[in-house]
């Protein structure tokens, strides 16, 4: 018996020699209030801004981001399900800011703003993680756009041309084709080497599953990431959402790459901040949002740049998309957004309604980059339809009238006719740079001033098919050179002649 004693003893004494002290200090908060997917928490006296913070409740741990430092307390955004979260929880902060799953694993995946899958295919194996926040590239690192991309929308190509790094507001009220023309340039980088990311900020989700199945279709979801933040989400998702589809784009950047970025749409992205700031008791300022929702949107369109080739040559194209109210581009968050951005496309409800679709509106919209963002053979057509179209539009209205029109007038006014049916065209069918530059060549040459306005349509397509069978060898000419000579261009003449002397249908 005195022997095992001994033992035990003896045991004892070693493990007490063998104990070492080791202290770890941990910063414990507690919840003081919670409720609408926001918490005021007390105790976190050393908490950074938009550090993550861990809530540890009855049904497991909850992820929050402190937003709001006052002296006594800080105010936290719940990202995910608050319900389980009960007045004196504990809260506890993991050193590190909000990041987000990055690499080629995302493309072609459905992902909520947190990079946790919604397309039932599986977890995504990310072994590298990027902030959401980050700081826009410097000037120095930075260079001029000069590269084109090409969304495949005439109107956009010819006379508001985006360029790569280039930032181009879409706006307009709803329901007339605002995220049509970015899901159309999404269709139309197939074979441009760019990758693509979507971000559905406060959309429907049936809305964003028909979006998803038509890009698997036209083969555009092997390139493209969409990230979802649903209209059922809580306003902390919507509001983190175009920063994590941000970070994603950034790792692509990083690696030389092209990236061309959607937000759909800023309008509710200031929404649900304006949302969180009042239900974190920020004071209101105009329209009753806070007063730093300016530097929302500056801080995360500032990220899209095209970067020189010392620094990698990548860039982000970022096309934000705002809602007006019946039209008001004056209203607050379009003011700043336009200022912010690089140009817009005005999208026009009266032009919609008249069947002129994409309702592009020519006189108000603008591309601040201009021609630089365009290939020389587009330059040397599209220079001369700017002014055809802004010409028509002043002539239009003062036609209007009923005087007498002189024979250059009318003339202008029926190519202007033609220039607009031209600019007419059907949704997720984008039209190659090629064939555009043929086409613009017909009308600005005066080829096509024989061809009725009702038949512009019918002759375009069948100028397209012609030119695929028998003019292959010049368009492919087009793509590669990217210029006209002047043998292309009488190649070209010949080809649209040739093509139009099978038509019975041309005015005599």
């Amino acid at each position: 018996m005195s022997a095992t004693k001994d033992f035990i003893v003896e045991q004892l004494k070693e493990q007490i020699a063998g104990f070492k002290t080791e202290v770890k200090r941990e910063t414990v908060g507690r919840v003081i209030e919670i409720g609408d997917g926001i918490a005021m928490v007390e105790g976190l006296a050393e908490v950074m801004m938009s550090e993550m913070l861990e809530f540890k409740t009855a049904k497991g741990l909850v992820f929050g981001l402190a937003l709001n430092l006052e002296e006594d307390r800080v105010g936290a955004i719940i990202l995910g399900d608050y319900f389980g979260i009960k007045q004196g929880d504990e809260v506890r902060c993991l050193n590190k800011i909000l990041e987000v799953p990055i690499g080629d694993a995302i493309i072609g995946r459905v992902v909520n703003p947190l990079g946790v899958p919604l397309d039932g295919q599986g977890e995504i194996k990310a072994d590298k993680f990027y902030p959401v926040e980050k700081i826009a590239p410097g000037v120095i690192t930075r260079e001029s756009v000069k590269e084109p991309v090409q969304t495949g929308i005439k109107a956009i190509d010819a006379i508001i041309p985006i360029g790569r790094g280039q930032r181009e507001l879409i706006i307009g009220d709803r329901q007339i084709g605002k995220s049509a023309i970015a899901i159309d340039a999404i269709i139309n980088q197939k074979g441009q080497n760019m990758k693509c990311i979507y971000v559905a900020i406060g959309q429907k989700e049936s809305k964003v599953a028909s979006l998803v199945a038509r890009l698997e279709q036209t083969g555009a979801l092997a390139y493209t990431t969409v990230v979802l933040a649903g209209a059922s989400d809580p306003a902390a998702l919507l509001y983190i959402a175009p920063y994590a589809g941000c970070a994603m784009a950034e790792y692509f950047l990083d690696k030389g790459q092209d990236v061309l970025i959607v937000y759909d749409d800023l309008s509710k992205h200031a929404v649900a901040y304006r949302e969180i700031s009042l239900l974190l008791r920020r004071p209101p300022g105009r329209e009753a949002y806070p007063g730093d929702v300016f530097y929302l949107h500056s801080r995360l369109l500032e990220r899209a740049c095209k970067l020189s080739q010392e620094y990698g040559g990548g860039s982000i194209t970022a096309l934000p998309i705002i809602e007006t109210q019946a039209g008001d581009m004056s209203a607050y968050i379009p003011t700043n957004v336009i200022s912010i951005t690089d140009g817009q496309i005005y999208l026009m409800p009266e032009l919609f309604y008249q069947g002129s679709r994409p309702a592009v509106d020519a006189g108000l919209s603008v591309s601040r980059v201009g021609s630089s963002a365009q290939i020389k053979a587009m330059k040397k057509v599209a220079g001369k339809m700017k002014l055809e179209a802004a010409q028509f539009r002043e002539l239009a209205a003062f036609a209007q009238f009923g005087s007498e029109l002189d024979k250059d007038t009318k003339d202008k006014l029926e190519r202007g006719k033609r220039l607009q049916e031209i600019f007419k065209q059907g949704q997720y069918s984008p039209v190659s740079v090629a064939n555009q530059i043929l086409i613009f060549y017909a009308l600005v040459n005066g080829l096509a001033d024989d061809v009725p306005v009702d038949k512009i349509s019918e002759f375009e397509r069948g100028l397209y098919k012609y030119a695929a069978t028998s003019g292959a060898k010049i368009l492919k000419e087009i793509e590669e050179k990217k210029d006209l000579s002047d043998k292309l261009e009488v190649e070209m003449k010949s080809l649209i002649m040739d093509y139009k002397n099978n038509l019975d249908y041309l005015i005599k």
